[in-house]
């Protein structure tokens, strides 16, 4: 379940996240990942054949999300503390940035961070296993891991050409910093 975290407040309730996020031109949706696949999800890192195997234990969801959304193509993203590069993987999407498709993701392991700048306010959204969000195209956002280093979480995408991060310098978007 997601969490809000603005200046003022904290936002845990389920409905109240969902409502905020809307409210913000957001898509929050929390699902349950099959538990035939808890085994292979509790490992830390994934084999290509392993994330093939769980790309098609959540095909039914992916036949959902092309059919309501139009969505093309999706792919298993899997970081942790051992991948080779992390650090310059993560730099890439760190600051604040843009991207001209939609940005969507469903978290089914770990958990990790998406902060936004909208409407002038700077919060963040905790997210963790379930959890599934879509950030509409040239909305302010960065992504960083959280404190246990590790997420693995369903990319779906329309256009991939659409997915290279545009920077965007904060001090242009953010009101009462």
């Amino acid at each position: 379940m997601a969490t809000i975290v603005r200046k003022q407040e904290t936002i845990q309730d389920k409905d109240q996240v969902k409502a905020f996020l809307t409210q913000k031109g957001l898509v929050y949706e929390s699902y349950k990942t099959p538990e035939s696949l808890d085994l292979i999800l509790g490992q830390k890192g994934l084999s290509d054949a392993e994330k093939e195997e769980i790309l098609s234990g959540l095909e039914y969801r992916f036949d959902q999300l092309k059919k309501e959304h139009g969505y093309k193509a999706n792919d298993l993203v899997v970081l942790h503390d051992e991948v080779p590069g992390i650090n310059d993987m993560l730099a890439k999407f760190d600051k604040l940035h843009i991207h001209t498709d939609e940005e969507v993701r469903y978290i089914i392991d770990g958990s990790g961070i998406f902060g936004f700048i909208i409407d002038g306010e700077r919060f963040e959204v905790h997210v963790g296993k379930g959890d599934f969000i879509s950030i509409p195209a040239n909305t302010n956002h960065w992504f960083t891991l959280d404190k246990n280093l590790r997420i693995k979480a369903v990319r779906y995408f329309k256009d991939n050409s659409g997915w290279t991060p545009v920077y965007v310098d904060e001090s242009k978007v953010l009101i009462n910093a």
